[in-house]
């Protein structure tokens, strides 16, 4: 399958190009020239598969025309070591679980795809030094460099925003060495993600480095994403509970809800979906007055929220030929501010005995508000409450187990360099 460019400047690339390259060289994100609905009969009987054959047939419509069926499907098993469970809040309210990955966060799933497939590439082209490079405000790096840890020929870049992720954020991407180097920037994510994208565009660096991203801009991070979608789907059908369903995501680069678009066009019956947004609230902006104005984020208690200019809404409106009035039928959008969410976290808690995190909140807060008649909803449970123990037991007045996974980290030293967010520091710590 070929991919074109958003900016629609590019010339159209290969999967392997795609991947490899990360960003278009006119600026844009690549997109599938064709979205393959998946038949009815899959759908029939999903929910006897397991997460892991769910995720094939989903990886197969994107990526089998490129990979042999047999190394596709090694990716895929290999990337899927975990589950990723549907529990029951609240009457007709499930969330999905996605923190039971070696990160305890979703991108768990995107970071360990990305990087048994670029590492297919890269052997098929027999490339050396390959150069990672990952803006962060919290999860992705920690996932993209736990994956990508010991991958021979590739080194990765973790750019994070100074004082602005959780201590066990930061911990599980600054205490690995080996081929993952962290980056703590002056600055915020947004700055993070210019940094990145500055490298792309430069001449003389990718001249003398060969570069790629792991953000959700590269389109093997944000699309296997979609595989835990159709696991929920067939979870709830399980139960019965598959009807009307309504998908809210806790959004801020946008990479998650758009995979889970793709699913709704590939024939996952989804009936609408909610982006949740923290105080970082552009895209419901959006929504209100069909006019996108990026602006700079400001810091949450929900930090991984914190994006001021999403990359993937670009792949939204592209999604949706640029139409508001297509966007706001499927996407309604909402914001909490850091009381609120913190308020979420509390009655929820108290009244369900469920542990929210931050981000996870906005999602359940959402349903709570937005739900009607005969829908049942799910909201995506983002990341571990404990990866934000000081926020999360601060609201609830109790202490909250960390998992060892988090313990394990947390043991280890701090290892990062500091920089400016002014791109020609970046430049030269890259070509030193």
């Amino acid at each position: 399958m070929n991919y074109y460019s958003t900016n629609h400047q590019s010339s159209i690339a290969s999967l392997q190009e795609a991947v490899v390259k990360g960003l278009a060289p006119d600026k844009g994100l690549y997109m599938p020239e064709k979205i393959k609905a998946l038949p009815a009969g899959f759908f029939e009987t999903i929910d006897q598969l397991s997460f892991q054959e769910i995720a094939y047939r989903v990886a197969d419509a994107f990526f089998g025309e490129d990979i042999e069926a047999d190394t596709l499907k090694q990716i895929v098993y290999d990337t899927l070591s975990f589950e990723t469970p549907v529990v029951k809040v609240e009457e007709n309210i499930y969330s999905l679980e996605l923190f039971h990955g070696p990160t305890l966060a979703f991108k768990d799933v995107g970071g360990r795809f990305m990087a048994r497939l670029l590492g297919y590439f890269i052997k098929k082209q027999g490339q050396t030094d390959v150069n990672v490079l990952v803006a962060t405000s919290g999860d992705t790096g920690s996932a993209v460099a736990n994956g990508f840890l010991g991958v021979e020929g590739i080194h990765v870049y973790v750019l994070y925003p100074k004082g602005l992720v959780s201590e066990i954020q930061e911990k599980q991407f600054t205490t690995l060495g080996k081929n993952i180097t962290a980056l703590e920037v002056d600055g915020t994510f947004d700055d993070c993600q210019r940094l990145v994208k500055s490298a792309f565009m430069d001449e003389e660096l990718n001249a003398k480095l060969k570069l790629t991203s792991a953000n959700s801009i590269n389109v093997a991070r944000f699309l296997p994403q979609a595989f835990y979608y159709f696991n929920a789907y067939a979870q709830l059908k399980k139960q019965g509970k598959a009807d009307n369903l309504v998908v809210c995501v806790p959004s801020g680069n946008f990479g998650n809800i758009t995979a889970g678009l793709f699913g709704k066009r590939m024939g996952l019956p989804i009936k609408r979906f909610i982006a949740a947004n923290n105080q970082n609230d552009i895209f419901l902006q959006y929504l209100e007055t069909g006019k996108y104005s990026p602006r700079p984020s400001v810091a949450t208690i929900a930090n991984a929220m914190d994006v001021g200019d999403p990359s993937n809404f670009a792949r939204v409106l592209d999604l949706y030929g640029n139409s508001h009035e297509n966007i706001s039928a499927d996407i309604s959008g909402c914001r909490y501010l850091d009381e609120q969410i913190g308020a979420t976290m509390k009655s929820c808690y108290q009244s369900t005995g469920y542990l929210l995190d931050p981000h996870g909140a906005c999602g359940y807060q959402a349903l709570k508000e937005g739900l009607k008649e005969g829908e049942t909803g799910v909201f995506l449970e983002t990341a571990h409450p404990a990866k934000f123990v000081g926020t999360v037991e601060a609201i609830i007045g109790e202490k909250v187990a960390i998992p060892e996974k988090l313990q394990e980290f947390m043991k280890g030293e701090k290892l990062s360099f500091e920089l400016s967010k002014e791109f020609a520091d970046f430049k030269k710590f890259l070509l030193q």
